[in-house]
């Protein structure tokens, strides 16, 4: 209560700028990570929307070899006559106006999987969609593949992302997981670290979710299967590699909107200018718990 009544006085501005000169800007991300970031950022993005467009002209997945519309998928999003629905496995949920069907302002109904402000292109095109996915997502590998040299390099991989024993034991987990629920977030110095829940989601990310998506990727290309047989036996067979990529693109999706959610009530402007510049403000240090 004291630290509000003060801020009502008027030497609010000169306690704000001994606060900023106490809080200074340091150095937290290096070039190298700061250039694969943005790049990553749009070359996902597009990738992402061009892969549900090439979802769209076959909105089943299924497990093994083989797979065609007779067959029994383990996910489908389709419609009947009025409705839309998402099925997995045996749980059906009603999806109208969102997936599978949704009724267009002049009456007609479009019964695509995925709307047409989620894909690229917006209209259906199935060449065009393949066109975008493929010229991307060699930007995808070999970025990826540039991230991890450097990273080894410069030993953040190891340093940074791996989380130390100590970091994986229950109690310590516990404690983050209810920190983040309470928007606790790490201040002073400690900010600077990536805590364990963020080194799990990252290594998680950049070791082994993106190498699948590469690796199903290709086991999914005619021109690759018949150089390296071992991906389509690797993925369990061709059905599977797709269904796997598309699990994997999902956690990337999920991952992407709970990352820019976190960056808001992290302090956007702070997150950004570190991501962009390299410099990050340290947020002040949090009062000890009574």
């Amino acid at each position: 209560m004291a630290t509000v009544a003060r801020s009502n006085q008027p030497d609010a501005a000169p306690a704000e700028g001994a606060d900023r000169r106490e809080r200074p800007l340091v150095k937290r991300h290096r070039l190298s990570t700061r250039i694969w970031h943005w790049i990553n950022a749009l070359t996902v993005f597009l990738m992402l929307m061009s892969g549900l467009m090439i979802f769209n002209a076959h909105p089943r997945l299924y497990w093994g070899q083989y797979g065609a519309n007779f067959d029994q998928a383990w996910l489908e999003i389709g419609s009947t006559a009025d409705a839309g629905f998402l099925r997995v496995g045996s749980l059906r949920v009603a999806t109208t106006g969102v997936l599978g069907y949704r009724a267009r302002a002049d009456g007609s109904v479009n019964r695509r999987a995925f709307p047409g402000w989620a894909t690229i292109p917006s209209d259906y095109s199935l060449s065009a969609g393949r066109r975008w996915h493929l010229a991307f997502a060699w930007v995808l590998a070999l970025g990826l593949i540039a991230y991890w040299i450097a990273s080894l390099i410069n030993r953040h991989a190891w340093r940074d992302l791996l989380p130390r024993p100590a970091e994986l034991a229950p109690r310590h987990l516990w404690q983050e997981i209810k920190d983040h629920a309470r928007l606790r977030f790490p201040t002073g110095a400690a900010a600077l670290n990536y805590n364990t829940l963020q080194k799990l989601s990252y290594f998680g990310v950049v070791f082994v979710l993106l190498p699948l998506l590469v690796l199903t990727g290709l086991a999914m290309s005619p021109g690759m299967d018949a150089a390296w047989s071992w991906l389509i036996d690797l993925s369990g067979g061709r059905q599977s590699a797709r269904s796997i990529h598309f699990i994997c693109a999902m956690g990337i999706a999920a991952f992407i909107l709970v990352h820019l959610i976190m960056v808001v009530l992290a302090g956007p402007v702070n997150e950004i200018r570190s991501m962009i510049t390299g410099r990050y403000r340290l947020p002040a240090e949090r009062e000890p718990r009574p």
